[in-house]
């Protein structure tokens, strides 16, 4: 007998979900809420599904993060989590409660124009989680360092000429810094413990990247990203961290568009009008490639430590790698007098997404999605 299916639309809170469930044809029924936690999901599940029932269920990506749908995946439910900021909504629109959200999510689910997020699986969410934490971390030591430079610019206390800010002779110089006046001097150590703090905390984030990424099935994608120059490590693994096996992208286009380094458009008749790049991709992805960009500025060349990451790689990364050089200078040097060195940066590091794709299809890692 062949099975209906009952399109349900999920609006999830910490402690509530707003049920809607869709039919065939019709509107959209309100199934009121219920608790969010696992007896109360499977309760639902027993309630709406039955043997000639195929449920199909969408809720929002969020706070709750995959909880919800792992364990509906366990229970052979098909689940999708969806991008909030693609789900279409009508511009007269002004009513928002979770009910309507909920039915909304069902309507939509039915007639196919959600847009589903990559779900990965524990173990690498766990690894994408440290690499989130180790750029908070990076963030949270930049902010200490510039209140710690913006309170000595304050009371005009500057290093010597030619000392290299933050470099081991300015530290040096931090280190035997005395204020006059006793209140001055517990803002200064406590500003300067916040930046050894930071420092401390960001190297021990970074070697437990290292250790946990050697016990990963990544290690042979993440030595193939590396062969590619101005792509060390921290770089590799936040590629495979945010984006993991880029064989989920089917051209080099969409991994460049999940990046959000692609230019925004808007066209209409005979008119066209590019604008800056949309930023409505991986952010995290977005600045490692364009720190990895400047590296285009430099002639091509293997220098003797991409020499010994290429080692042991497939020849045809090493190969890749030579192309994406000579492209990339290439490209940086015609565009840096044109358009400035800022759009340059983004027009490199768009590219050279599409080298990391390349090499994912030559080298890809073990299927998360």
């Amino acid at each position: 007998m062949e099975k209906t299916t009952r399109f349900v639309g999920l609006d999830v809170h910490k402690a509530s979900i707003a049920v809607a469930v869709a039919d065939a044809f019709g509107d959209p029924e309100d199934h009121g809420q219920i608790a969010n936690d696992p007896s109360a999901i499977r309760k639902l599940v027993d309630r709406l599904g039955g043997a000639d029932v195929h449920l199909s269920v969408a809720y929002e990506a969020g706070p709750t993060g995959y909880a919800l749908h792992r364990q509906l995946s366990a229970m052979g439910i098909d689940c999708i989590v969806v991008a909030p900021s693609l789900i279409p909504t009508r511009p007269g629109d002004r009513v928002k409660t979770d009910r309507r959200d909920a039915a909304k999510l069902a309507r939509l689910l039915r007639s196919g124009d959600l847009a589903p997020v990559w779900v990965p699986d524990e173990a690498h969410e766990a690894l994408r989680d440290l690499v989130r934490d180790r750029d908070d971390a990076k963030q949270d030591l930049l902010r200490a360092k510039h209140r710690l430079s913006k309170f000595l610019l304050r009371h005009g206390i500057h290093p010597q000429a030619g000392v290299q800010a933050w470099g081991r002779a300015h530290e040096a110089w931090l280190n035997r810094l005395a204020l006059d006046h006793r209140a001055d001097q517990v803002v200064f150590d406590d500003y300067w413990s916040v930046v050894r703090d930071g420092k401390d905390r960001v190297r021990r984030l970074e070697a437990a990247l290292v250790t946990c990424a050697a016990e990963s099935p990544h290690g042979e994608y993440l030595a193939a990203l590396q062969a590619l120059r101005g792509i060390g490590f921290i770089t590799a693994v936040t590629i495979v961290a945010e984006a993991g096996d880029l064989r989920r992208f089917p051209t080099a286009r969409a991994f460049m568009a999940y990046t959000g380094l692609v230019p925004s458009e808007y066209s209409s008749g005979t008119t066209r009008h590019r604008g800056r790049i949309t930023k409505t991709g991986n952010r995290l992805i977005r600045h490692v490639l364009g720190q990895a960009a400047h590296n285009a500025r430099y002639r091509p060349n293997v220098s003797s430590a991409l020499r010994a990451r290429q080692r042991g790689v497939p020849p045809a990364v090493v190969e890749l790698d030579r192309r994406a050089q000579a492209r990339l200078h290439h490209r940086y040097r015609s565009l840096v007098g044109r358009i400035g060195k800022n759009k340059t940066v983004i027009a490199v590091a768009r590219e050279l997404a599409g080298f990391v794709w390349a090499t994912g299809q030559l080298v890809a890692g073990p299927v998360t999605a």
